[in-house]
């Protein structure tokens, strides 16, 4: 025992490293990653939370393989600056990103970039939406911006610019698997994203669903004709109501000349969205696409005449889904190939599965399509995740994740160091059931595109299980405060509510905190601003007209 005692510590602790060090290496083994996301993509659409639109069973797999997140958010509930976010690890303030119409800063390191450093093979499908040079990716073939859904071009690591013919999520993962099959390395883990465009706007669905989805009916949201009254200024300001803003021919797909005859007028972009949608079409897509459509046409012709506004709005709300659910049903369908073909292929075992959206969408609640606010439909995104023997098959997690977090939860699972300048939490301790290491009870949110497309005023927000505490800063600055579990349709702001002063001054606290934590402030939103603004004076934002800055910079001025 003397002789024991007498060991130097320092010789124990080096015993004990290289004794636990080999065995840490053969127990460990590095997974696959498969991230698989689509295109504001509603949870409300997916039947693993909500089968009252449609049946999902193939994203569903996931969820019955393993963890399916209630409360899962976004930082900024737009599709690039989202994007730049999971890639970062990141808030928009600080990767550049804040909009769709600033840069990202490409000095940022992005996870991938990491993963393909300590040995992984990685490659990207799909839909990126910016940037045509994806950093940390060994393969990758991309759609250009928006991309298209008929006969796409894609942006390719090795063949330069090409066109695929075809139907955009087939052919996605027709690249996807040929990838796994013919280019990946056995003897490596990879890392692969299967980018879904499906189900962005405008909402071509494949020509196999046509006839079936067109000739569907849904269930109307309880709130399809808010009045946005017990709220501040930004909902009512907002244009993104299916009634008043979504175009005719672009969106619901009435042919020109319909509207012609009927004398509708033009909502936006409408009748050239539409023409440029059809010009993408093959003789036999155009035939089929003409045939499904026509049929709508004539029925709504017939109708017309003794439409109110409430049957129009009925109307739209219809069309609407029939074509976003369509192509959700393709979505669904291919995932469901990729799963089979991992399954057949031994490739289950090992590999961590993420579907998720870049956020969520309207689905008529309040009467909305599109995004951006903090409220529940846009800011919260579908997560499910599978690991098998990791994860716990058909469990549910309510805690407070954001997609913040997919960076450092990645690279977690894989064993590789992650950079002290992200800002998210793994949350590995929730998939391997240590819930208990998770103590996350707020989120924070900010939105930055104003004045653009849609109109959605610029805000930031915290939101915990209970509360969301709102700041609407730009043009006019207002405070919202919303009661989730009262009130989980979010119809009214109890801002100035007496019994809710404890609850306020504390969230105010809270809020303020997090802006330090996450190193946001006042004066970083403002530049964005007056940047913006400069460029929309130039004539340099997309959908923004000297009008529009005028108009706002005149509000500003009688509100100063």
């Amino acid at each position: 025992m003397k002789n024991i005692l007498s060991i130097p510590l320092w010789c124990v602790a080096i015993g004990v490293l290289f004794s636990c060090q080999p065995q840490d290496e053969k127990t460990f083994k590095r997974p696959n990653i498969i991230f698989i996301m689509s295109d504001d993509h509603a949870y409300q659409a997916i039947s693993a939370y909500d089968n009252s639109l449609i049946e999902t069973p193939n994203i569903d797999r996931i969820a019955k393989m393993g963890m399916l997140f209630t409360q899962a958010s976004v930082t900024n509930s737009i599709c690039a600056p989202s994007r730049a976010t999971i890639l970062t690890g990141k808030h928009s303030h600080l990767n550049g990103k804040v909009d769709n119409h600033f840069p990202f800063d490409t000095t940022n390191v992005t996870f991938p970039q990491l993963f393909q450093e300590a040995g992984y093979q990685t490659a990207m499908f799909g839909k990126l939406h910016f940037g045509n040079n994806p950093k940390g990716f060994d393969q990758f073939k991309i759609l250009p911006g928006q991309g298209a859904y008929y006969n796409p071009d894609f942006i390719t690591k090795n063949e330069g610019e090409i066109q695929v013919e075809g139907y955009v999520t087939d052919i996605i993962t027709d690249m996807t698997l040929d990838w796994l099959q013919n280019e990946r390395k056995e003897e490596d883990p990879f890392l692969l994203f299967y980018l879904h465009k499906a189900p962005h706007r405008e909402w071509l669905m494949a020509e196999r669903h046509l006839e079936e989805f067109t000739n569907r009916t849904f269930k109307e949201p309880a709130t399809l004709f808010d009045d946005y009254s017990g709220r501040t200024f930004a909902a009512e300001e907002a244009e993104m109501n299916i009634f008043e803003h979504m175009a005719w021919a672009g969106d619901n797909k009435l042919f020109p000349e319909t509207m012609d005859e009927l004398g509708l007028q033009e909502i936006g972009y409408d009748k050239i969205r539409f023409d440029y949608q059809v010009s993408r079409l093959n003789d036999s897509q155009r035939e089929n696409f003409m045939k499904a459509y026509g049929k709508v046409n004539e029925e709504f012709k017939k109708a017309f005449p003794t439409l109110s506004e409430k049957d129009i709005m009925r109307w739209k709300y219809q069309r609407y889904m029939q074509d976003y659910l369509g192509t959700i049903q393709s979505v669904d369908e291919n995932i469901g190939r990729v799963l089979d073909y991992l399954e057949e292929n031994g490739l289950m075992e090992n590999t961590l599965i993420v579907y998720t959206s870049d956020q969520g969408f309207y689905l008529g609640e309040h009467g909305w399509y599109d995004k951006r606010f903090v409220y529940d439909e846009s800011f919260k995104t579908p997560l499910l995740v599978a690991w098998p023997g990791k994860v716990e098959a058909g469990s549910t997690s309510n805690e407070l994740v954001q997609n913040l977090d997919f960076a450092q939860t990645f690279l977690d699972a894989a064993g590789i160091d992650q950079p002290s300048d992200m800002q998210g939490e793994s949350f590995m301790p929730l998939l391997t059931g240590a819930v208990e290491k998770w103590d996350r009870d707020a989120v924070y949110y900010h939105y930055y595109e104003y004045p653009a497309e849609h109109m959605v005023n610029r805000h930031y927000a915290i939101v915990t299980k209970e509360y969301k505490l709102i700041h609407y800063y730009y043009v006019e600055d207002s405070w919202e405060l919303i009661d989730r579990i009262k009130d989980p349709m979010e119809l009214k702001n109890v801002y100035d509510d007496p019994a809710y002063s404890e609850v306020r001054k504390d969230l105010h606290r809270r809020l303020a905190e997090l802006r330090v934590k996450y190193n946001d402030s006042s004066e970083l939103s403002q530049d964005y601003i007056n940047r913006f603004m400069d460029d929309a004076r130039a004539g340099k934002v997309w959908g923004v007209s000297k009008e529009k800055v005028e108009e706002i910079e005149r509000r500003r001025g009688e509100i100063e």
